[in-house]
Order: C-alpha cells, then structure tokens, then sequence
C-alpha cells in the first residue's frame, strides 16, 4: 500500500451546466529506481566530505610551489630565456663521457685529467715475452700425477728455465685472483715511476685511516699520522705482506689506474687491478703465463735499472712467509719470491737459485676449498717435483 497520498483537482464535465470542481486523494507511488537513486546520493554526499589534515597538506604543497617554485622557474629559466640577459655559453656538453659512458669504471689510464682505456700493447711491448723452446712434458707428466692426488685443487703452474728456456706450462693462461701477488706488478709500477723520476725512494708518507687496510701487516695498527719513506713502505709491502703500505705506494703512483696502465704498457693481457687490498673477493687477477713473464724481466737489463733491480732482488729475497715453494727446495738453494692467500687461492710466484749457479721461474697459483691445508700440502710437493727434476736438467 502506498504511504503518502496527495490531493488533486478533479474537473467535473457537466454538459450544459457549469463546471464543477473537487479534491480526491490520489496515492503516491515511489519507484524503487527513484529510491535506489535517492540512497546513492546520500551516500556520494557522505563519500565526499574533506579531511581537513588533507586539505591542509595540499594547501601548503601548492603553497610552497607558488612561492618558491614558480618564481625561481621564471627569474632564472623563463625571463632568461626572453630577455636574454642570461650567458648560457659556460654550460657545454660533456661529449667524451656521452661517447664514452663507460670510462669512469672501466679505464685503466688518467691523461689530461681524463679517463680512457689503454688497449694491452702488443707491438712494442715494455717487457721481453719469455722464450720458449722445448717443453718438458716429463715434467708436466710429473705434475699432472701429483693432481691426480688432489682432486679439490684446481692448480696452474709455469716453470721456466733461464739457460735452456725449456719450460712447463698447466693452465698458464687460465686467470686466477692474484691475491697479495698482484704486490709484484705493483712494486715494479714503482720502480718505473722513480727511473722515470716522478718520485723518490726517499720520499715520504704519512699514515692516514684512508689507507689502512685489514689482513696482513702491521700498519694498519699504528698511529695515524707516522711518517714512512717509499722505501720502507716497499719493503713491509713484500716482506711482510702489508696491505696498507700496498694501498699507500698505489696512492703514490696514482691510485690502480696507473699501475694497469703501465701493466698494459708491459704487454701484459690477463693482469688487472680493481680493489684496494685487502681484496677478499679475489677481483685483482693475473695468470702463471704473466707473473713468469714479469719476473723473467726483474733481470732485463733493457726494461730495469741496475739499481731498481738491487732494491727489488732484496725485497724478494726476504719475504717473512717461507711455507710454500721454499719447503720443496734442496739444500743451499735460494728464493725471491711474492705469496698470496684469500683463502679460495693460495699462491708463490718467484726465482730459484740452485747451489750450481742455475736458476729457474716458478709460478703456482692453486684454487682449493676455503682455506683447506690441502693447497699448502700441494704447493709444497709440486715445488718438490719441480726442483728435483730442474737439478736434473743440463
């Protein structure tokens, strides 16, 4: 039943009399549509209601854009632009970066204050490539026996010898992270830097927290500010192993880049720095093949001074960590070398002198399970291997 009625006229038609008019109350009838339509307006007036945090929010955005935004846009962007009051002719592109985005991580030379990449140098190389005639696959054969008993290590080795130029090559080209061996290149750097005199071995350094470095060494344990000459910094640098001599020599020569710059320079390919030591993820890499070469060269006359090699020879023939090729030696021999451990590769890299004059390169970097005394133990028997057959040589 309807709720509401309303009342209406009703016209009475009197033929041939006058009209007649009455009230009669009619029913209302609501449509649920009308109904449905009244609800959802109700609600949408509900629904749209401001809150007033909000509303102030907006007010202080739109506040702070007029006041601030708008006026500097047009006092320094658009007004410029109009009036031409403003020189924009100091502002240029940066075309070599735009060619070249890659640079600034990827370079291994700084010239003119710029970075670029240096490609290896194969024609004329600074260092002597080593010569090599015949191979000695006896030895190899050896060696490759000696793996056969150490299945979790993952070796390379390169043996050379310095009358014959006979030489072994296990996967001397293969890259490993170099560990503190890649100190080796880096006191080489040096050298070239003081021949070139662009410093001095006297020259000196003062201790910063910038360069201290955990890992190996005692540095990192002394007083900021100790004063150290280049030469007392090479020489913990390889004897000691001291990281933060090593980070404070490249700082000195002008950080990594310069380093492999002047690797790329010795024709070396498979050489590169790109950590600061201690470098725990094993980034910095070389090969067996390129640590041989650049040893071969300590005694290049054409590539090092008389006195850079005296300095060198002595740095490398007193290095404190004799636990690896040394153990495998024979009586009266002697060893210049560089270490190197991570942990995942542990690695000695030098040049043997025999009791009757002869002398050898020996390189071997092995992988082995974290710290696993496994790749102590075969260092040590290859270096064995090595040096008994090597006497046998003539």
């Amino acid at each position: 039943m309807p709720q509401m009625a309303r009342r209406q006229y009703i016209q009475s038609r009197n033929y041939g009399y006058p009209q007649a008019y009455s009230y009669v109350d009619v029913p209302v009838r609501t449509s649920k549509k009308r109904k449905t339509v009244q609800n959802a307006l109700h609600k949408n007036s509900k629904k749209k209601r401001i809150n007033p945090i909000a509303q102030l929010i907006s007010m202080i955005f739109f506040g702070c854009v007029g006041f601030f935004v708008i006026p500097t846009a047009f006092h320094d962007i658009s007004l410029p632009l109009f009036t031409g009051k403003q020189n924009y002719s100091h502002i240029k592109a940066d075309y070599y970066k735009i060619l070249f985005p890659t640079t600034n991580y990827l370079s291994n030379n700084i010239l003119n204050n710029k970075r670029a990449v240096v490609p290896v140098e194969s024609k004329k190389p600074l260092m002597t490539s080593l010569y090599r005639t015949e191979r000695l696959t006896i030895l190899e054969k050896s060696l490759n026996e000696l793996m056969e008993k150490y299945p979790t290590i993952h070796p390379a080795i390169t043996v050379w010898d310095f009358n014959t130029g006979k030489y072994a090559d296990i996967n001397g080209s293969e890259i490993f992270s170099a560990a503190s061996i890649i100190k080796v290149p880096v006191l080489i750097s040096l050298f070239k830097s003081i021949e070139a005199n662009r410093l001095s071995i006297y020259d000196e350094m003062y201790l910063t927290n910038y360069y201290k470095a955990s890992g190996s060494g005692k540095l990192q344990y002394q007083p900021v500010g100790n004063k150290y000459t280049i030469d007392q910094l090479a020489k913990v640098m390889i004897q000691d192993s001291d990281n933060s001599a090593t980070n404070m020599i490249m700082s000195k020569l002008g950080s990594m880049t310069s380093v492999n710059s002047d690797i790329r320079n010795w024709g070396m390919k498979n050489t590169h720095i790109q950590t600061w030591l201690p470098d725990l993820r094993g980034t910095n890499y070389t090969t067996t093949n390129d640590m041989a070469t650049m040893l071969f060269n300590l005694d290049n006359p054409t590539f090092l001074s008389i006195n850079s090699r005296e300095y060198i020879v002595d740095y490398m023939s007193h290095v404190k960590n004799d636990r690896l090729i040394p153990q495998g030696l024979g009586k009266g021999a002697t060893f210049l070398h560089k270490t190197g451990d991570i942990g995942t590769m542990l690695g000695d890299a030098g040049i043997v002198f025999m009791p009757d004059g002869r002398k050898y390169i020996v390189v071997i970097m092995a992988n082995r399970p974290f710290n696993s005394p496994l790749g102590k133990n075969f260092i040590q028997q290859a270096s064995k291997v090595i040096y008994t057959y090597m006497s046998t040589l003539y």
